[in-house]
């Protein structure tokens, strides 16, 4: 698989998705989304693939957003076919059944904000800047952002932060629950392999079902998500996984998870 404006990498159980258009702060144009899209569903039936690590490429941006040549040309119909893309896209990521890292390097503004809210983690450099600054367009989010950031935030910091379109720094970010944790740009993709290294240890399984009843769970009421989550034990009860990583605990050893 070939791709022009993304270059996709694995290292054993992790693969590496880098937005690749520093030229334009890796900005989101249809082609690189329809390429981000190909890779996810790669990745997605990838069985030796447990994580995946989401950056941009350079040392300033993350991803800067949806190509702007493109948004100013939408008609109403293209303009709503376009979100729905965008949308679907980055539903294959939060939805992929794997842990996905955002590192993120630099500007995280429009779309690459709500790329990185579609990833299961985010860790950003301190250089980092994160907004929704669709506002000074005459625009609206349109990859789900008017609903990721306040599920993340709240409602009250996401109005502020989407009415406004000003961008917030890496600390700020991390102190509204935006991003997980903030380390130096020099150490990002070093912390973010060590991270995805120990999530890849885990039991694949018992990782997927931890995601689907976390992102479904939210969305249900309360006693409708527990039933959920119990279908969830249940079905992870039968799995190999869970009975070598019993075994190795009452035997005090390191589990070795097959994904079965």
């Amino acid at each position: 698989m070939t791709f022009d404006t993304i270059v996709l990498e694995r290292d054993g159980a992790v693969a590496t998705i880098t937005i690749n258009r520093p030229k334009v702060l890796n900005a989101l144009n249809s082609r690189t989304l329809d390429e981000l899209r190909r890779a996810v569903l790669d990745l997605k039936q990838d069985a030796e693939v447990r994580v995946v690590i989401l950056t941009g490429a350079g040392e300033k941006s993350f991803v800067a957003g949806a190509d702007i040549n493109e948004l100013a040309v939408q008609t109403p119909t293209s303009g709503r076919e376009h979100a729905l893309a965008g949308q679907h896209v980055f539903d294959l990521i939060e939805n992929l059944g794997k842990p996905v890292i955002a590192a993120i390097n630099g500007y995280a503004l429009g779309g690459g904000c709500e790329l990185a809210m579609a990833c299961t983690l985010r860790i950003a450099a301190d250089t980092a800047k994160l907004g929704q600054p669709e506002i000074s367009l005459g625009l609206i989010p349109g990859y789900a952002g008017t609903q990721r950031l306040p599920r993340l935030v709240g409602k009250a910091k996401a109005l502020e932060m989407i009415l406004t379109g000003a961008p917030i720094g890496a600390g700020e970010a991390l102190r509204i629950g935006l991003v997980n944790r903030v380390v130096s740009a020099a150490d990002l993709m070093t912390d973010a392999r060590t991270l995805a290294a120990q999530l890849a240890a885990n039991a694949p399984i018992a990782m997927r079902y931890i995601v689907n009843a976390i992102n479904r769970g939210v969305e249900m009421p309360f006693a409708d998500a527990c039933q959920y989550e119990a279908t969830l034990f249940g079905l992870v009860a039968s799995t190999e996984d869970m009975r070598e990583g019993t075994k190795a605990f009452l035997e005090k050893r390191k589990a070795e998870f097959k994904g079965r």
